[in-house]
């Protein structure tokens, strides 16, 4: 959540934005053995700076403090590495016949491009300084990595019902909760204008009034039986949760006594499924207003030992081995690819020649 926001909830994961696709970036080498216009090969494929440094801006822009010295040398070296594994799956990705057609990259465009106008898309391109090409490239290597590791990892994953019980019972203190839970969500308006915000909408208040007639009309038309968590895809100004409808997760009550004391009042009184009123947040003491928020109760959970047999526990537990085991696999997997390839890093061995001192 915003920084500025006194409201001591965990933001759980965030669902896929418009430009979630992984977009990879870095700068290129001059190692004589690549050329300058190539930073490494895989297979005797080129990953080129002119392609790479097309992203570098993407990944840093809007960032207040740009990375340097090794701490750049650094993030450069994990993203070629990133890089360096999509290609080894690209190629793996040919010889199994997985790449992604281009029907299957134009349905997943069209899915993406479905909540936007052609102009707000296009907006979002410039603004990351891609072109329509550059995009669809990018599905493209993402759907086919998604297809290669479905069929050679995530379908062979199995875990059983003994794996479930076995791990409820090594981790039972888990799933003991001390004290009640608040599962909420949010809708949020700033009087500032944050650049960092990419609510569906791009819609951000000016100024103080701006900001309460645009509170005012979500909350008129929340009233009017419109979607909470629509509405905040649309227009909550909060850029850590509006991308997942407001969800702000789950929060212990001891936690949720420490926030505002309006917002810790109002939402106590909430019975699951309601949202409160439009909440004024500010210091009390200037009369400063940092913004304001309409907070949903999605569920209330009570303290207590939860039973294994309790279906959102096993399907808790499913989740937790089945995201460890993949990342088990995968890691394993990426090794023998690499084992099994021909990799040529020449911007590795720049800085290694540098001793650490390449740009």
């Amino acid at each position: 959540m915003s920084a500025d926001l006194p409201f001591g909830f965990s933001v759980r994961a965030k669902v896929a934005a418009l430009l979630a696709v992984a977009v990879l970036a870095g700068f290129g080498c001059s190692s004589g053995r690549g050329g300058s216009d190539v930073m490494a090969k895989v297979d005797g494929h080129k990953i080129y700076r002119a392609d790479v440094d097309k992203y570098y801006s993407n990944q840093t822009s809007g960032s207040e403090q740009q990375p340097r010295g090794e701490q750049a040398t650094s993030l450069r070296l994990s993203i070629l590495t990133q890089m360096i594994d999509d290609e080894l799956l690209m190629r793996r990705a040919e010889k199994l016949g997985l790449l992604a057609t281009d029907d299957e990259v134009q349905r997943k465009l069209t899915e993406i491009k479905s909540p936007y106008t052609q102009e707000q898309f296009d907006q979002r391109l410039r603004d990351k300084k891609i072109t329509v090409d550059d995009f669809k490239r990018d599905l493209r290597r993402s759907l086919t990595r998604e297809k290669v590791l479905n069929k050679e990892i995530t379908s062979k994953i199995n875990i059983s019902d003994q794996d479930i019980t076995d791990y409820y019972n090594a981790h039972r203190t888990e799933f003991n909760l001390i004290e009640p839970q608040y599962h909420l969500a949010q809708i949020f308006v700033s009087p500032v204008p944050n650049p960092q915000v990419r609510n569906l909408q791009n819609s951000k208040a000016q100024n103080e009034a701006d900001a309460r007639k645009k509170i005012q009309m979500i909350a008129n038309r929340l009233d009017a039986g419109e979607d909470f968590g629509t509405l905040a895809l649309n227009y909550s100004e909060d850029n850590e949760t509006s991308s997942s409808g407001g969800d702000l997760g789950f929060t212990p009550e001891s936690s949720l006594r420490n926030t505002d004391p309006v917002t810790r009042d109002t939402v106590m009184k909430l019975k699951p499924g309601q949202y409160s009123p439009v909440i004024t947040v500010g210091n009390p003491g200037s009369k400063q207003v940092y913004g304001f928020r309409i907070v949903k109760l999605v569920s209330k959970e009570p303290a207590g030992q939860r039973a294994l047999n309790d279906p959102r526990v096993q399907q808790n537990i499913r989740e937790q081995l089945r995201d460890r085991r993949e990342q088990l696999l995968k890691a394993a997997y990426y090794e023998v690819l690499r084992d099994h390839a021909r990799i040529e890093n020449y911007y590795a061995q720049e800085v290694l020649d540098s001793t650490g001192t390449s740009k």
